[in-house]
């Protein structure tokens, strides 16, 4: 009993905290004091309420430009955008700062952040990869601009990360034209991406699809195109045998080989 009584007592505080917070939010709203609702934001922001505090700063940008609260309400509302996950009006407003303010001591960090909320868009690699190349140019943009800047190495760590994905993404899609018999289709993909991707991780295996493409094509072809593309399959074997002497796919590797051989003689 006394535990349900201490549990309703609390909930009773909490509805009068929040009636009451929303009060004085609103009262700070509705207020013409400027200077009021410039404390209020940044006791909001301070607070990680970044709703309420960039409420607050889209109304004092225009009363504070051009003064020297205009550069902290700016920088604190991009962030109030980024803190909330909103990345591309956060990624714009960081420009906006740049824009804004070129000779801040914050302007690198807000340069920096701008890439970044592409890359905190970025979405999985199963995904369109606009937003992953867009943050890789972005990236690269800053640190050919700050060549001298502590944050080169963030920056490489996170182009290797997005790189990745475009890689595992032409993986994927090489590998899906296999599944789907589109050997033709599945042979351009693959090679594509070992042209783009040369050290790729998955080297191994898309060498190896190759191979397995090259033989189901050679398979399926009209007599005419038949030897042509066992000499294909031939010549898949060999540069992955070169490559891969000890890989774990080389028995299936040899068995489709002696095909193509018997077809060659």
């Amino acid at each position: 009993m006394f535990k349900k009584l201490r549990t309703g007592y609390l909930l009773a505080g909490l509805l009068v905290f929040s009636l009451f917070s929303c009060s004085e939010y609103q009262k700070v709203i509705t207020s013409n004091d400027y200077d009021l609702k410039y404390k209020k934001a940044n006791e909001y922001y301070d607070k990680k309420d970044y709703m309420r505090a960039s409420t607050l700063f889209e109304e004092l940008i225009p009363v504070y430009r051009g003064t020297e609260k205009a550069e902290e309400v700016d920088y604190r509302y991009a962030y109030c955008y980024f803190h909330l996950q909103d990345y591309i009006m956060a990624g714009y407003y960081f420009k906006n700062f740049v824009v804004s303010h070129p000779n801040s001591p914050k302007a690198e960090e807000c340069s920096f952040m701008v890439a970044y909320c592409y890359y905190e868009d970025s979405p999985s690699s199963s995904l369109d990869q606009a937003n992953t190349l867009k943050a890789i140019d972005e990236l690269q943009m800053f640190m050919n601009q700050n060549p001298a800047s502590t944050r080169i190495s963030e920056c490489n760590r996170l182009i290797d990360e997005l790189r990745d994905k475009l890689v595992k993404k032409s993986f994927d899609n090489a590998s899906l034209y296999f599944k789907l018999s589109e050997y033709k289709a599945a042979i351009t993909a693959i090679e594509n991406s070992l042209k783009e991707f040369p050290d790729t991780r998955y080297r191994e295996e898309l060498l190896f699809l190759l191979l397995k493409a090259n033989n189901e094509l050679a398979k399926n072809s009209v007599t005419l195109k038949v030897k042509e593309r066992f000499q294909a399959t031939s010549e898949a074997y060999l540069n992955f045998h070169d490559e891969f002497p000890e890989s774990k796919h080389l028995k299936e590797a040899e068995r489709i080989y002696a095909v193509a051989s018997k077809y060659l003689k």
